[in-house]
């Protein structure tokens, strides 16, 4: 199986001896909601930077993940899935994602390769400019006449180019990263060696516990669904859960407590060893509707 982050330091270290500069650049990842965008970042950038789950509006904040070359870096802007809004939350998440289109340098349209192109693709198309590139991922999922089926019909956004690739193969990404290496402009390193995201340590697990929460969760509850750190003093770390009604707090919870100890289990286990995690859940009434509510909680 092809390693993206492999494949780019060995094209790195001969463009090296040939061009002797650096490039940098920002590359955004935008599209509708689950198109599998988080899922690319973090495949791309050889581990987990953004969470990533089956549930529409899993990414609420513009995460940065950072590819290093031994003459190059790319810094891959993920973003919100771009939808029809029915809450301040969702008006909200849609502004982030716009405004990500803003002091880029290469712009990413991702579509699914299962599903035929639809208004919410066209709406953000006709976002972005004719230098923009199609990912039409999902491949490993889509069949050979499903592919082409998609490449048609983006071939209508008269796009700069196309690539097919898959999240979760990494098939197509190291032709994908040859082609924005070249693309990307000669520039300073932005992120220091070795630092693969902007996202704090705080919010990184806030993440992860609303991650484990959205596998469990079914219907509308995780969009009422927030979290955040409130103490940090290692090895103790607190995390709130908001919700916004009385009867979403016995859900989330569980019987006897099961699922937060289900929550608790497995962000453990992607923390540094002898993590203590304890959880919190309170409600904050229609939360997501409420633009001071939203600030306050970062999104």
């Amino acid at each position: 199986m092809s390693n993206p982050q492999e494949d780019h330091e060995n094209n790195d270290k001969t463009a090296t001896q040939i061009e002797g500069s650096y490039r940098s650049g920002f590359v955004s990842i935008v599209g509708r909601p689950n198109v599998g965008k988080s899922s690319l970042v973090n495949k791309i950038c050889g581990e987990k930077i953004a969470i990533t789950s089956n549930k529409p509006q899993t990414t609420r904040h513009q995460i940065r993940g950072v590819l290093h070359g031994s003459n190059s870096q790319i810094i891959f802007v993920d973003t919100p899935g771009i939808h029809r809004p029915r809450t301040s939350l969702g008006e909200k998440l849609n502004t982030k994602a716009v405004s990500a289109l803003n002091d880029i340098d290469l712009m990413c349209l991702v579509l699914d390769a299962t599903a035929p192109i639809g208004p919410g693709d066209r709406y953000i198309a006709e976002k972005l400019p004719s230098q923009a590139i199609v990912l039409v991922n999902k491949c490993d999922k889509a069949k050979k006449s499903q592919i082409a089926e998609r490449l048609i019909e983006a071939s209508e956004f008269d796009f700069e180019e196309y690539f097919p690739v898959s999240a979760r193969t990494g098939e197509g990404l190291d032709v994908l990263l040859r082609y924005l290496k070249e693309k990307i402009p000669e520039g300073p390193m932005f992120y220091p060696d070795g630092q693969t995201t902007d996202m704090s340590d705080r919010d990184y697990v806030a993440e992860l516990v609303r991650e484990q929460l959205l596998r469990i969760m079914k219907e509308e509850l995780p969009h009422s669904i927030a979290t955040r750190v409130t103490e940090w003093e290692w090895p103790r770390i607190r995390i709130e859960i908001l919700v916004e009604r009385e009867s979403q707090k016995g859900i989330v919870i569980g019987h006897k407590g099961d699922n937060l100890k289900k929550v608790g289990t497995e962000v453990r286990k992607q923390l540094a060893e002898g993590a203590f995690v304890e959880l919190q859940v309170n409600v904050d009434k229609n939360w997501q509707k409420r633009p001071d509510q939203i600030e306050r909680l970062g999104y």
